[in-house]
């Protein structure tokens, strides 16, 4: 009989369909889910695990939660897919609106891929310019145009990272590194006059975890606003992970634009783009910038965000996640202090990221210097016991409000175990 894996790549590239599924960057054989409930994941094998992963970050309430799958259920037995405006895509629209201020007006699309590819769209239309900085390690989903990289430590214009991406889609984006204003005071000496937008996560949560150094997001929105380009914030992991809102209410600036994913649609498929009302309205059919979807707004992915949303406004769960996760991260540290084992452990909120290093992390090559092996060494460990994390060294991993004192206790001790491991 054939294995399920088997029976995957007979039917899939690579028996996927992300990348990140086949455990490529760990190794080892990737699991297979069957069902999960609040904190935990059950595989097709029968295994029970902690599950840190939380389908990269939008089950903030854990898998499961009984408002959103009453809600999707509800919106499903009405009608999965209209074509038609609802009440509902209003509703969420205003809540994302009265959360983050800054989006004045917001387009609900279907992944956070889509919103940013048309956030750079449209600060493209709307300047009229063609250039577009972003910053290594940032991923901004799988546009031609942003599917870019530069040289280890260098800032420049971008080479496609992919095959199938044209270089002339890569010329007009440029690569800066994460907190070094002066690479992106550089580029923009010689590509100033056409550049269109800067776009950043404000805490880049896609390449491990970079936190942003004091004065590096003020810097710029100070040299958006001197070449009259546009800010935007990538906050598809960022956006009510941290607050209530987008982490742009916590650093105090407001960008031009702003992507939102993944928490939005409670782990449904959808994501929006918003910001100025001047700037929104430049999308079609008010202006002459092109998005549509026909599952833009689908009333189930609405129905889950809304149950999601709003169980998020009611309790504000944010400061016990953070107190779950910095005991989490206080023991991790622990254990490997003991096992004299050099590792940092960038943390923000609810999330954080297990980097084998004795140097702080401030950007991408600081991130790519690491020992990448032993947090794979570590994963293994830690998925034996079942305890399941980041399936990668450069992703991070998410606690969510399912994630009680016990689960935490037990991590810190597989944790523990596995780097006590890498002593012998």
């Amino acid at each position: 009989m054939e294995t399920l894996k088997e029976r995957a790549l007979r039917a899939m590239p690579g028996g996927v369909n992300s990348p990140v599924r086949a455990f490529r960057a760990v190794g080892g054989e990737p699991i297979f889910a069957r069902r999960a409930s609040g904190a935990e994941l059950e595989t097709e094998d029968g295994r029970r695990l902690i599950d840190y992963c939380m389908s990269f970050g939008p089950l903030i309430l854990g898998h499961a939660h009984p408002d959103v799958v009453g809600a999707i259920t509800d919106a499903a037995a009405r009608g999965t897919s209209y074509a038609v405006t609802t009440r509902a895509e209003i509703e969420l629209a205003e809540m994302i609106r009265e959360a983050v201020p800054s989006m004045e007006r917001v387009r609900l699309v279907s992944s956070g891929t889509e919103a940013c590819m048309t956030a750079v769209r449209l600060v493209r239309g709307y300047t009229g310019k063609s250039k577009v900085l972003k910053f290594s390690g940032c991923y901004h989903g799988h546009a031609d145009c942003m599917l870019v990289k530069a040289g280890s430590g260098v800032a420049g214009i971008a080479s496609a990272s992919s095959a199938g991406v044209p270089e002339g889609c890569a010329a007009d984006t440029l690569v800066a590194r994460y907190n070094h204003i002066e690479d992106v005071e550089a580029l923009l000496a010689e590509h100033g006059n056409d550049l269109a937008g800067i776009i950043v996560e404000p805490v880049a949560a896609n390449a491990g975890l970079m936190l942003p150094e004091e004065g590096f997001l003020h810097s710029l929105r100070r040299l958006a606003d001197q070449h009259q380009a546009l800010l935007v914030f990538d906050e598809v992991i960022n956006g009510f992970r941290f607050t209530y809102g987008g982490y742009q209410s916590i650093c105090g600036i407001q960008p031009d634009l702003t992507c939102l994913g993944k928490i939005i649609g409670g782990g449904m498929p959808v994501g929006a783009v918003g910001g100025r009302a001047d700037i929104m309205e430049s999308l079609a059919p008010l202006g002459n910038v092109y998005q549509g979807g026909t599952l833009s707004g689908n009333p189930v992915s609405v129905a889950s965000g809304l149950a999601t949303l709003k169980r998020l406004r009611e309790d504000q769960p944010y400061p016990v996640l953070e107190q779950r996760t910095a005991r989490l991260v206080a023991g991790i540290k622990t254990a490997a202090s003991e096992a004299g084992i050099p590792i940092q452990i960038p943390a923000i909120g609810s999330i954080f990221a297990m980097m084998f290093t004795e140097h702080v992390i401030h950007d991408f090559d600081d991130v790519m210097a690491t020992q990448q092996d032993l947090y794979v060494n570590v994963f293994h460990n830690c998925l034996q016991q079942g305890v399941y994390l980041a399936p990668s060294p450069v992703e991070v991993s998410f606690v969510s409000t399912a994630h009680t004192d016990e689960h935490i206790d037990k991590t810190i001790e597989v944790i523990g175990q596995a780097i006590t491991r890498l002593k012998t």
